[in-house]
């Protein structure tokens, strides 16, 4: 888990075309949701449910899960919206490495 989060940071920092910094971010974002996952499933593996039963077992704690489902719709939405800028990019310059652009739209 760690390794994906590492390789989507570095991918960020050293990849110099805007599509594969998006794609980089991706990646780190799933390694920090598996890490959630990990997390939240280390207690217990079913439901909290209470029933009638004396029988105590060990539940998965429903606020890790609440957490990243709402991470990997804010996710969905932040990506759509770099790919939409990136696209308004690709207008007004032939390339998309981020070096290039900045030597063109500086004064």
């Amino acid at each position: 888990v760690l390794a994906t989060v590492f390789c989507g940071f570095f991918g960020i920092i050293f990849k110099k075309n805007l599509l594969m910094k998006i794609v980089c971010m991706d990646v780190m974002s799933t390694g920090v949701i598996a890490y959630y996952v990990v997390v939240a499933s280390r207690e217990g593996l079913l439901t909290p449910i209470i029933s009638k039963g004396k029988n105590v077992v060990a539940y998965a704690d429903p606020v890790p899960q609440a957490v990243i489902l709402t991470a990997i719709v804010i996710g969905f939405s932040v990506q759509a919206l770099m790919l939409v800028s990136v696209m308004k990019l690709a207008r007004d310059n032939p390339t998309l490495e981020s070096n290039e652009i900045e030597m063109n739209n500086t004064p």
